[in-house]
């Protein structure tokens, strides 16, 4: 949620809320700020790239965007730019979203070099696969300030193992690779009979299919 972390501290507030402590003065108010007119590089604007970036639109947020395929993107992505555009792009962003697949082309792709390019308020946000950024880059932007703060569904190594120094880094926020969970997601849920039951309507009646994979791409 780009509303309450890190942009509004939520980490940083839960730790006052945990303490039973009103404390409005807890988070600095120059460490605070809204979505509206900042902007939003999308790094792969693919199926979840672009559910990124129609949402951050929606919040008043500049979007643009790199993808490997072409310079496509819907009417709310100002600019989209190749792969080969991205260190050019991301000092523009006050938000990074990796979405990309992992191919030869992307594995390291996020490394100290790439986090040096960014803003030192911006935030990362990484969705896409884990070895796509160098966690020990990662973790030397966070503790040395060069980055914002990060919010990772996916690590690497994954699961990230207890102890890992990634598990105490400043500013930052993991999930459990479940991003792409919810209501009818699960065990028994429709939302994959769903996709699979097209998927066969498609087949028997000789129509498109959806969600090809290329293999020369690798996604």
């Amino acid at each position: 949620d780009l509303h309450s972390f890190p942009t509004r501290r939520s980490s940083d507030l839960h730790i006052v809320q945990r303490q039973a402590k009103w404390q409005r003065g807890s988070v600095p108010a120059t460490r605070l700020w809204g979505l509206e007119g900042r902007t939003m590089l999308v790094v792969g604007l693919g199926g979840i790239g672009t559910q990124v970036a129609e949402k951050a639109h929606g919040l008043g947020m500049r979007v643009i965007a790199t993808r490997g395929s072409g310079r496509e993107g819907p009417s709310y992505v100002e600019y989209v730019g190749l792969g080969d555009e991205l260190p050019k792009l991301i000092g523009q962003a006050d938000v990074v979203v990796n979405a990309t697949p992992l191919t030869p082309q992307t594995a390291g792709l996020f490394n100290k070099a790439m986090f040096e390019r960014m803003q030192k308020h911006a935030l990362f946000i990484t969705v896409g696969r884990g070895p796509s950024t160098v966690t020990d880059d990662l973790l030397e932007a966070l503790k040395n300030g060069t980055i914002g703060g990060a919010g990772l569904d996916v690590t690497d190594p994954e699961p990230l193992p207890d102890g890992h120094p990634l598990w105490s880094a400043p500013n930052i926020i993991i999930t459990p690779h479940m991003s792409a969970s919810g209501e009818g997601a699960g065990p028994g849920g429709d939302r994959p009979w769903r996709v699979m039951r097209e998927q066969l309507r498609r087949f028997v009646a000789g129509d498109k299919l959806f969600s090809l994979v290329d293999l020369t791409r690798g996604y």
